[in-house]
């Protein structure tokens, strides 16, 4: 068992839909189980309380709530891709499913959710040994809604 499971917080029931679609996403994804609602409860018996589910051997739950709490930046998803073909798999689908582009590779999905679509290739240019790439780097990611690798390696080779 997972010693720290994140838990994420849905309104209008939507905990099931948004694991079924996360988990799409990822090849080893798959909801582990889930608990109803009772009777006298906050939500419509029988329908899920809370889902659990896997993304990349994580751990998650997705909790039905009511809407006193909302999703902000201070708290994301960081998903390591392994090159620019996967950082635009998980962008466009993202953006098929109702998600808002936002900047430096943040993106917020139709929950609200918010995901940084991010590669640790591109930490070699934004905190390279280059300091002045390095600056050149952060400044063309600052530009970027979805990360552009080629851009971040152009921009730090000062091409």
């Amino acid at each position: 068992m997972q010693k720290i499971v994140t838990n994420i917080w849905y309104t209008d029931g939507a905990a099931q839909a948004a694991a079924e679609f996360y988990t799409s996403l990822f090849d080893d994804g798959r909801i582990t189980g889930s608990i109803p609602f009772v009777e006298d409860a906050h939500g419509e018996p029988g329908t899920a309380m809370v889902v659990n589910f896997e993304l990349a051997g994580q751990q998650f739950t997705g909790i039905n709530g009511d809407d006193s709490a909302k999703h902000d930046h201070a708290m994301s998803l960081l998903v390591n891709c392994e090159g620019q073909d996967e950082i635009d798999r998980l962008w466009d689908a993202f953006l098929a499913n109702g998600g808002k582009e936002i900047e430096c590779g943040w993106i917020a999905d139709k929950w609200g959710v918010n995901w940084q679509v991010w590669s640790t290739e591109a930490e070699r240019y934004v905190g390279g040994p280059d300091r002045a790439g390095a600056e050149r780097a952060v400044k063309a990611m600052y530009a970027m809604k979805k990360i552009d690798l080629q851009g971040l390696k152009d921009a730090y080779e000062g091409a």
